[in-house]
């Protein structure tokens, strides 16, 4: 029977990066993916020559770590910047509005009233709060007003987070804000410092995607000589054994067995829970808690001269009450200059989420007539678009709500019993491409410690103690 250093379960992104990381390290690892494609929901298509990714279209950084990760993957020359227009619109009172991007434009935006721009001036004599559960309309109420969560936060967790503003907690959701009250009592004041501790030492923050679309990220991970990937393993069966864990997969009727002394699954929650039943029924049950949000991303393309708008940005986010389905449209062609053709635009825009789960499971002609009437009335779009495609993906994204922080941290307290197995998808540390790259560096220093620990072990029962999940989503 074959034996592993580390053996990783799913083959997405996080999986990918994971085993990336791990080989890296000089480790033995292989990345098991059901599927017979690896990705997961990343997938780029051409469709009468636009180029679309049918999950995430680009990642947002200001981490070195990200830096480093992109030249060991030898992705630096597929690397490509986004246009330097990058303005984000929020719709209000019938009209696309500038996103305020800084803390000076916050008293110029026609986004909020005069009363919530005096209102934010109180915000650093604010004292500091006490829930760790408390959801983000309760923190941003609380520490910038009311008028903040409706027509800011709000339009941004029901887009880019698919999530419900008043169940998302504010401490999963939004880390590096929560962090700033509790280090310097103040979001205004707490930015500005690290700002200036940062400076000269914070990678330039960029948005990018890459050649050929971010399926471009997956290729080049998959082929990476430093872990071996294999499609079509189910795995059926995880069982512990004397230094390790025996895993048992079968692919088209032939059955596969390997040890390996690190387990790692990097699959949604509820196919976690389904392997982990027999072993830790608890573990089990806290994953299953662990909603999904459907989302379906529609494509659609237009010649340049049936547009209006000067699409002179990165899109828009629409609010609760804007009147649309929709929860906003990215201005793909506007970003990436190779996304559409010659004369040609690319929208993308998003239907469903927690807002509106409905709304993703529309067949394809009711979600054109779901974002034509926004189509039309914001950017003047004039007849159909020449191309349309839709990407449904009944579980999209993992929701971060209620006690989400308390529920990671009981399954990191679980984790303890069973010595080598690590979770390491979206639904622990955050949802986008940044984030999963930054966890998958964090998770590999761990198991890389506690693999030198256990290879000199011959008892699992003497092994060291786990930390729990949630020390590595901070």
């Amino acid at each position: 029977m074959s034996e592993l250093d580390a053996l990783v379960v799913g083959g997405g992104v996080s999986g990918l990066v994971l085993a990336h990381y791990l080989a890296e390290t000089g480790l033995a690892v292989e990345v098991w993916e059901r599927d017979g494609r690896v990705g997961g929901k990343i997938k780029t298509i051409s469709k009468q020559g636009y180029r679309l990714d049918n999950a995430a279209s680009m990642v947002m950084n200001f981490q070195r770590e990200l830096d480093g990760f992109i030249d060991s993957a030898s992705l630096t020359a597929s690397k490509r910047g986004r246009s330097s227009n990058n303005q984000r619109y929020i719709l209000h009172a019938g009209r696309l509005q500038p996103a305020p991007a800084s803390i000076g434009s916050l008293f110029n935006t026609p986004l909020l009233s005069t009363r919530a721009k005096l209102r934010l001036l109180a915000e650093p004599l604010i004292i500091r709060g006490t829930d760790p559960h408390e959801s983000v309309a309760d923190f941003v109420t609380r520490r910038l007003g009311q008028e903040f969560v409706s027509k800011v936060f709000e339009p941004y967790l029901s887009g880019p987070l698919a999530s419900d503003v008043e169940r998302a907690e504010a401490w999963s959701t939004m880390p590096r804000l929560t962090a700033l009250e509790q280090r310097y009592g103040s979001l205004a004041l707490g930015a500005l410092l690290r700002r200036l501790k940062r400076r000269g030492t914070a990678a330039r923050p960029e948005v990018f995607s890459f050649a050929g679309g971010m399926q471009t990220l997956i290729e080049s991970l998959a082929e990476r000589r430093g872990f071996a990937v294999r499609t079509g393993m189910a795995v059926v069966e995880l069982r512990r054994v004397k230094k390790g864990w025996n895993v048992r997969a079968e692919n088209d009727g032939v059955t596969t067995s390997l040890n390996c002394r690190q387990l790692v699954l990097c699959t949604p929650a509820y196919t976690a829970a389904s392997l982990l039943q027999i072993l830790d029924p608890e573990i089990s049950r806290l994953l299953k808690t662990i909603d999904y949000a459907p989302v379906s991303v529609v494509h659609t393309g237009f010649e340049r001269a049936r547009i209006n708008h000067p699409l002179d940005g990165s899109g828009f986010l629409l609010p609760a009450n804007g009147g649309y389905l929709p929860n906003g449209c990215l201005w793909i062609s506007s970003q990436f200059s190779d996304r559409a053709p010659t004369d040609r635009v690319l929208l993308t825009s998003y239907l469903g989420g927690a807002r509106n789960p409905t709304a993703a499971n529309c067949c394809e002609n009711r979600c054109l007539h779901a974002v034509m009437p926004m189509l039309r009335e914001l950017l003047g779009a004039r007849g159909d678009p020449e191309m349309l495609h839709v990407a449904r993906h009944r579980r999209a994204l993992p929701l971060y709500h209620d006690d989400y922080s308390r529920r990671l941290a009981a399954i990191g307290e679980r984790l303890e019993f069973l010595p080598g197995v690590h979770l390491g998808a979206n639904y622990i540390g955050g949802v986008s491409i940044r984030d999963r790259i930054l966890y998958a560096n964090r998770l590999t220093a761990r198991i890389l410690h506690r693999h030198k620990q256990m290879s000199g072990t011959a008892d699992l029962e003497t092994a060291f103690e786990l930390v729990p999940a949630m020390a590595a989503a901070r």
